[in-house]
């Protein structure tokens, strides 16, 4: 909406003194080559560049667009560097305090400025997931007609919280999160600015890791961050931040943990070591270390699939399928929800039967492949199909295993190099156990003996029941 008379006056107060801002307002950038990351929307030609005028017009103008992005990657700070580079009309709303009235007044200034002025409107719409449906149906003639161009920013997926009719109108553009590169340029740029804190403190290399941690790829929580700490390092007279003078101004310990370095590793080591060992509250402790200390989340997603295979394997094939879920899970809604769902993956693991089985089998198996004992497939294997392969004698002598009572036929399936050998050697642990009786019965039956079937409860592969 159009400025009242008491937000021109706090402007106003803000234009005169700057310190009245908070850091991450006056840091914002004041064009689009100051914007930190996020370089993938920003090449030339590209729609938020034509936003602010870099070519573009007439029957190719520019478009809606959609900013969808985790919490402080730039989405606000886009729409103001729009805001002040383009000379259209900008206007604000927010859609937790707006509704379908003060949208409906945007677009009638809009047609006037349009028809009177011959002045374009940009609309910037932030938090549009929380509009309902009739809300976001207010806009559609708007954007359709291009009475305005609309800048939505929303942190949840526009697939599931944006209607389609709105989403089909605009271009969707995907903010990544900052890096810590990205993160470190802001923080030392905000140090030396002098629309930030123009030199008056340093800031060491501990306490910027510390504020890099605490940041987790959000601009906007690592000034907010970095202004506690100058402002209690001045207030104590102090020309150097301190990491203590930072914890204390956080309220947040700094985690000795670093993502590029032996203590990334050796945590996420410990996470496993923990799993595999089968305790609980240990694994829990590196899991919160890793999560306290800015880890990304997929990759101990990633680490506890791993586990999932690798130390509990069919002990609990159910194991496996946690771990996904809670990876997909994790990649959908990010921190800090997900640090329930990668908690509750660790317990599941910590706590469930363990074989390493499989992970043992498929090693000896590529052990002898990567030795040479591979040998031919025996003829009765082979393709069968193709026009000349019965004369090869491909495909004689094979015997259909759904056509013999039990469904296994006592037939050679590997090489003469292997024929007998033994790679994978079930536990007697969790669900495994009832593999060791299946595959001994198989291998039996395999061999050509007379093996007594099994009862009706027990008839059937290894993973029923």
């Amino acid at each position: 909406m159009e400025p009242d008379l008491f937000t021109a006056a706090a402007e106003d107060r803000q234009a005169k003194d700057p310190s009245a801002s908070p850091l991450a307002v006056r840091m914002r950038p004041r064009n689009l080559d100051e914007v930190v990351g996020q370089q993938h929307l920003l090449r030339p030609g590209s729609p938020l560049r034509r936003l602010v005028g870099e070519g573009g017009g007439g029957p190719a103008g520019s478009s809606s667009v959609m900013l969808w992005g985790p919490p402080g990657t730039g989405k606000t700070t886009l729409a103001y560097v729009v805001s002040q580079a383009t000379d259209k009309r900008f206007v604000e709303l927010s859609a937790i305090t707006a509704g379908v009235k003060e949208v409906r007044a945007v677009i009638d200034g809009a047609r006037r400025s349009s028809g009177a002025y011959g002045k374009e409107t940009v609309l910037f719409l932030d938090e549009i997931h929380r509009f309902s449906k009739a809300q976001q149906d207010s806009l559609l003639p708007a954007v359709e007609n291009r009475w305005v161009t609309l800048i939505a920013a929303t942190t949840e997926n526009p697939y599931f919280s944006v209607i389609s009719p709105l989403l089909s109108r605009s271009l969707l553009l995907t903010l990544e999160p900052l890096t810590d590169e990205d993160i470190r340029g802001l923080l030392r740029r905000a140090v030396a600015d002098e629309r930030g804190l123009d030199a008056r403190v340093a800031l060491p290399e501990d306490s910027e890791a510390h504020l890099l941690r605490i940041a987790g790829g959000d601009a906007r929580r690592a000034l907010t961050a970095l202004e506690a700490g100058a402002g209690a390092a001045l207030a104590k007279g102090e020309s150097t931040i301190a990491l203590s003078t930072v914890e204390e101004a956080v309220n947040k310990a700094a985690v000795k943990y670093d993502r590029a370095g032996d203590q990334h590793y050796d945590v996420a080591s410990a996470l496993i070591k923990s799993i595999r060992g089968s305790d609980v509250d240990a694994a829990l402790h590196y899991l919160a270390r890793m999560i306290e200390a800015g880890e990304d989340p997929r990759f101990i997603a990633r680490r506890l699939m791993i586990s999932a295979s690798e130390d509990i394997g069919l002990a609990d094939p159910q194991a496996l399928q946690t771990a996904v879920a809670a990876a997909q899970a994790v990649a959908m809604i990010g921190f800090p929800e997900a640090r329930i769902t990668l908690s509750q993956a660790t317990v599941a693991l910590a706590l469930a039967p363990k074989s390493n089985a499989v992970y043992l089998a498929v090693d000896a198996a590529l052990a002898d492949v990567r030795a040479g004992h591979a040998g031919p497939v025996p003829s009765h294997l082979r393709d069968s199909h193709y026009k000349g392969a019965q004369k090869l004698g491909h495909g004689k002598g094979y015997q259909y295993p759904h056509d013999l009572p039990g469904g296994i036929a006592a037939q050679q399936y590997a090489p003469d190099e292997v024929h007998g050998k033994r790679y994978y050697e079930p536990t007697g642990y969790g669900t495994e156990a009832r593999y060791a009786q299946v595959a001994e019965r198989v291998r039996a039956r395999l061999r050509g003996e007379d093996v007594q079937r099994p009862s009706s409860g027990e008839q059937g592969s290894a993973t029923a029941g």
